[in-house]
């Protein structure tokens, strides 16, 4: 039995990582002055945020067509017998029930869904651990579960400047905008129930920061070794230093700095930071 995992591209998964774990990828879509541009594949992270920032129209983000996903799951059937398809949360991004529907319209082989509920190098972590099960010869029914027990000690925040992205792209509430650009907070961001809320408001950008930090330093008493992530939005530097201060503190803990792209950086904007960890693997 062969399995193939498919993942769509706000996974942010290097070129590396893809070809490392044989995992494919499905490309979302930015639309910037009329002109549609396929994440990861026909614009780099780079220059969509050269190209965005002296716009004044925010872009828009476009979920891949069924077909697409048709025309994957049919060229994977030629060499696996069945494919696991991981994407962004179902609550933001209509990208999950699409791939369902193309699985359903393909018949030479059998795809299951898998909603990581969440996105960016989070998501990575479920394409990446259900890539090194399929490559030991674990199936569907083995490796599911396992996601699913990823779950429960997966957990991401995130820190914006600005939340009129947010708010002008529909994931997040004109209230939790408004209140937010009224005091200046910088509220730490999480994914709740598949959407995005606000999980504390706090006054300034390093003291939210510090708060993540903490959140960190909870998961690492309860878990002991944890798999993390650094995330930015155009600022490597700045994620690069952060990512480095956490190691020299946890050693027993794998980091890893990662991006957000530009279909996830549309709603976030340009200097935003996060981090997500699960329980790492014996």
């Amino acid at each position: 039995m062969k399995t193939a995992i498919v993942t769509d591209s706000t996974a942010y998964l290097t070129k590396e990582e893809r070809e490392k774990y044989s995992i494919h990828m499905v490309p979302l879509s930015v639309v910037i002055d009329q002109q549609s541009y396929e994440e990861e594949v026909s614009i780099t992270t780079v220059e969509f945020y050269d190209k965005v920032r002296n716009e004044k129209q925010l872009p828009k983000t476009t979920q891949p067509a069924i077909g697409k996903f048709v025309a994957k799951y049919q060229e994977l059937a030629e060499d696996y017998d069945e494919v696991i398809t991981i994407h962004l949360s179902s609550g933001i991004s209509g990208t999950y029930q699409g791939a369902i529907q193309a699985g359903d319209m393909v018949e030479q082989i059998e795809v299951f869904g898998f909603d990581s509920e969440i996105a960016c190098a989070v998501q990575g972590f479920y394409a990446i651990q259900a890539a090194k099960m399929a490559a030991e010869g674990k199936n569907a029914k083995e490796i599911l579960p396992v996601l699913d027990d990823m779950r429960k000690s997966m957990e991401a925040y995130f820190i914006v400047n600005d939340l009129a992205h947010l708010q002008r792209g529909g994931r997040l509430s004109a209230g939790a905008a408004l209140i937010g650009g009224l005091l200046q907070i910088k509220p730490i961001l999480y994914f709740n129930d598949k959407i995005i809320e606000p999980f504390e408001k706090i006054r300034t950008r390093k003291k939210a920061m510090k708060r993540v930090e903490e959140l960190l330093a909870d998961a690492v008493n309860r878990h002991q070794t944890l798999d993390v992530t650094i995330i930015h939005a155009n600022c490597p530097e700045e994620g690069q230093q952060w990512m480095d201060e956490l190691q020299s503190q946890y050693p027993q803990c794998s980091f890893k700095l990662s991006y957000f792209g530009p279909v996830i950086g549309t709603h976030l904007g340009e200097g935003s930071v996060g981090m997500g960890w699960f329980k790492k693997n014996a």
